[in-house]
């Protein structure tokens, strides 16, 4: 089944969540409470918290990441929903800093009503879903059968992948 195809009124898109500075598990409830807090949202179901060692840039923390599902009306294009994310990143600290750097929050969109869009600034799905374990161990959590927009079988994409998880700790280099 297509994660489209759950709704006929309402769009699913799914976000992702992650956080290695601070208390990054604080971090991430309260960006799960502000991204619920939006008109127009609602939260479908929500991932356990997974910690995560950093990819590229290795000498930092652990980052805490999760993924929420959540429908919107069509009042809700994924550009607005974009600038909604950097405006709660900005809200909760998130300064400018390197490319897969130490971060208060960083929300990703990984998939939005089934759309394939390839614009400057937004990707969607988003570029690094089907490379990474972070993203996919918690999105396939809350929905085990998601098939993404190109038919990609997301499960499948994770067993091609290389990564060790223990626990709710994973590790991929």
């Amino acid at each position: 089944m297509k994660y489209s195809d759950c709704s006929e009124f309402m769009q699913d898109i799914f976000i992702s969540l992650g956080s290695n500075m601070g208390n990054p598990a604080d971090n991430l409830e309260r960006a799960a409470q502000l991204l619920t807090d939006l008109p127009g949202l609602s939260l479908v179901k929500k991932s356990s918290v997974y910690l995560t060692e950093p990819q590229g840039m290795k000498d930092q923390p652990w980052f805490a990441n999760q993924v929420m599902w959540m429908r919107c009306g069509d009042s809700w294009q994924p550009l607005d929903l974009l600038a909604a994310l950097k405006e709660l990143e900005k809200n909760m600290g998130r300064i400018p800093g390197p490319r897969n750097g130490p971060r208060v929050i960083d929300l990703d969109i990984l998939l939005f009503a089934g759309m394939e869009i390839n614009e400057e600034g937004l990707i969607l799905p988003h570029h690094g879903l089907g490379s990474r374990a972070f993203v996919l161990i918690p999105l396939l959590e809350i929905f085990p059968e998601l098939v993404l927009p190109d038919g990609q079988v997301a499960a499948r994409l994770l067993q091609g992948l290389e990564f060790r998880l223990e626990g709710h700790k994973i590790f991929q280099t």
